[in-house]
């Protein structure tokens, strides 16, 4: 996504300056060219040589001086931009840019560009909340300037509230997501489901399973910055939801992932259910914890609605994936599962095999296809084929 961007990063005088360093860093291990641009104030805060050793280029720092080549060097720099980050950004800079001042060479650049921006304010609670300040940051959204929300938490200047710097991670995916609005996927709609279900016993006890949710979350993530729309069902899980959901929609038990997957799914171009949902549900359940009186308990079970099993009934010109995740017969269980279920292609994976499964970071999967075609992969991140996967979808979408 970032592999070969030319990103300019402008770094004014905040205490944040110092958290931009892991921003470079971040951006240039992503593949990105980076090119730090520091007003005279944050120059107070970190020394240009610091930024100048991780992006491996100059750092720029006056309008006025010899040029080592002949371009005028702001308009060069604009021009160059694929993204134009300011991070940190004070109330200084967010003013100048909300009135069109160009006095350095930051704020020049700013207003010779015609790359897309992103400001990412850092500053005192007060100046932040400041009614001036905020009509600055309107006006900037106004014209399609992205300004990223301050955390809240404790202030370097002593004060606790809005005015922290985001961490460097979240802001490198917010540049991955708005980069990939136009790209393959740009405008197709995508309903993911992630996560295990929860069927409740008693207010204590409840019937699931090891699905962690990162393949599910990892598909949106990867979907959001192809430029899709998707709405993400998840169950219960640690994860936080990707940036750039359209919709996030969180469900515990299999009925509920089941009521919110249709009632969205005639809206979508591609479902892809990679949630693990509970089969089966206990078919009373207690509604006060459950006391160990006998040394043996049997709780009854009702089969629980077949969401994809539904969904491939209703289908009406939808792509729609599935999941097979099994210890044994697996290519003629998937097999069976991708016919019976009327789906476009089924992912399957062997739970034995070490580096695939539910809690892994890894997976080890075979792509089964209607034409009979089995295609092989090999042990690679969720990440990694969480973007395989969404190359097959976009063949199919031609």
């Amino acid at each position: 996504m970032l592999q070969g961007k030319f990103v300019v990063l402008g770094v004014t005088g905040s205490i944040a300056a110092y958290k931009s360093v892991e921003l470079v860093r971040l951006l240039k291990k992503a593949g990105a060219n980076v090119q730090v641009i520091m007003t005279k104030s944050g120059c107070k805060f970190i020394k240009p040589l610091t930024f100048q050793v991780l992006s491996q280029n100059p750092v720029i720092t006056e309008m006025f001086k010899e040029p080592s080549r002949w371009d005028v060097e702001h308009v060069a720099l604009a021009d160059k931009a694929d993204i134009f980050l300011v991070a940190p950004a004070t109330a200084n800079i967010i003013a100048k840019m909300a009135a069109g001042i160009a006095d350095d060479i930051l704020s020049s650049t700013l207003l010779a560009t015609k790359a897309k921006i992103i400001v990412v304010p850092a500053m005192n609670v007060n100046m932040y909340e400041n009614p001036i300040t905020q009509r600055n940051i309107a006006a900037l959204r106004k014209l399609d300037i992205t300004v990223l929300e301050p955390e809240e938490g404790d202030l370097a200047c002593g004060y606790s509230g809005k005015g922290r710097f985001p961490e460097p991670k979240d802001i490198v995916e917010h540049i991955k997501v708005i980069l990939g609005k136009d790209g393959g996927l740009k405008d197709k709609r995508f309903l993911i489901t992630a996560g295990p279900t929860r069927e409740p016993i008693d207010p204590v006890r409840f019937i699931s399973n090891y699905s962690s949710g990162k393949m599910g979350y990892a598909l949106a993530e990867k979907a959001i910055q192809r430029g899709a729309r998707v709405t993400l069902v998840s169950g219960p899980t640690n994860l936080s939801p990707p940036l750039g959901l359209e919709q996030f929609i969180a469900v515990k038990t299999a009925k509920e992932m089941y009521n919110a997957v249709l009632r969205h799914y005639d809206d979508v171009d591609v479902v892809i259910k990679s949630a693990a949902v509970a089969d089966f549900s206990p078919k009373n359940i207690k509604s006060e914890k459950i006391k160990k009186h006998n040394t043996q308990m049997t709780i009854e079970l009702e089969k629980n609605p077949d969401i994809l099993q539904e969904l491939g009934n209703k289908k009406a010109g939808q792509i729609l994936i599935g999941f097979a995740a099994e210890t044994s017969d697996l290519t003629v269980n998937a097999h069976e599962k991708l016919r019976k279920k009327n789906l476009d292609f089924i992912v399957a994976n062997d739970l034995t095999k070490a580096g695939a499964g539910f809690a892994a970071d890894t997976n080890i999967v075979s792509i089964i296809y209607k034409d009979g075609r089995i295609e092989e992969l090999p042990k690679m991140s969720k990440k990694d084929l969480a973007n395989v996967i969404l190359d097959r979808v976009m063949l199919l979408l031609r």
